[in-house]
């Protein structure tokens, strides 16, 4: 039997991120689970909710595989699997356009600005954020026509204020809430070259970070699972489990 696939979602988005990105991996004959994460299930507020919660919910399912895992996960979903891999084993794991880990520095000037811009919300780790069109439009689904992002956004929910504080201003959390070490297993990271939010810059040094190899998409930008080329994105996620694979055996 294959590996399960389990894929997380980023910031304000849910599952339905990889609705079209896991039919390949369903094609080749993996079982796919991609969870909401707390509180992004319309159910239930993701106010005060931690980015060790999010680790730990990921964790908690990756334990009830049967085999370890393949985990998959895009932007802050992939700073979540980064820490989810820390505490549960998983056989690879792969991040697409990756939100970075405690210590690693952002390369851009969007970076540097997402990381103050909340301030302007008063005590924001405190709240519920609701999404923003402009800034989705412009950095995130950037290269969808506005149909596609109109019903991307219409999808989305608030994220954890707390959340976004522990990823974007890390070296102000004594907690060191998003530290990550080496998984101890296959490593790969996935990067658009016109992504400016998580750009192949701060990727690399992700990817350095967990000993794990890049693979730089340059037409590409932050919406890897589903903007135009994503096909690709898929087919190369697939060949990374399958090379690894061969070299196990």
């Amino acid at each position: 039997m294959r590996a399960p696939v389990i894929m997380v979602h980023g910031a304000f988005c849910g599952g339905w991120t990889f609705d079209a990105f896991r039919a390949p991996f369903e094609a080749a004959g993996h079982r796919v689970l991609a969870p909401d994460l707390i509180g992004h299930d319309g159910t239930s507020s993701a106010a005060g909710v931690s980015m060790s919660d999010y680790a730990r919910q990921i964790a908690r399912l990756i334990e009830t595989c049967e085999t370890p895992p393949i985990l998959i996960g895009h932007s802050i979903g992939g700073l979540v699997a980064q820490m989810a891999a820390s505490r549960a084993k998983v056989s690879k794991l792969i991040l697409l356009a990756p939100s970075a880990p405690w210590g690693v520095s952002g390369a851009s000037l969007e970076e540097a600005v997402s990381a103050v811009s909340l301030y302007s919300l008063g005590p924001y780790w405190l709240q519920a954020i609701a999404p923003d069109y402009g800034v989705v439009r412009r950095y995130s689904v950037d290269r969808l026509q506005r149909p596609e992002r109109k019903a991307i956004f219409a999808r989305m929910t608030a994220e954890s204020g707390r959340a976004l504080w522990e990823t974007l201003n890390w070296w102000l959390d004594p907690f060191m809430t998003t530290s990550v070490s080496a998984p101890g297993c296959p490593v790969l990271a996935v990067a658009g070259g016109q992504d400016v939010i998580h750009p192949p810059a701060t990727v690399r040094q992700t990817a350095a970070r967990l000993g794990g190899s890049v693979e730089v998409f340059p037409e590409m930008s932050h919406w890897l699972p589903g903007e135009p080329g994503w096909e690709a994105v898929a087919e190369r996620c697939l060949t990374f489990i399958a090379d690894e694979g061969r070299a196990a055996a």
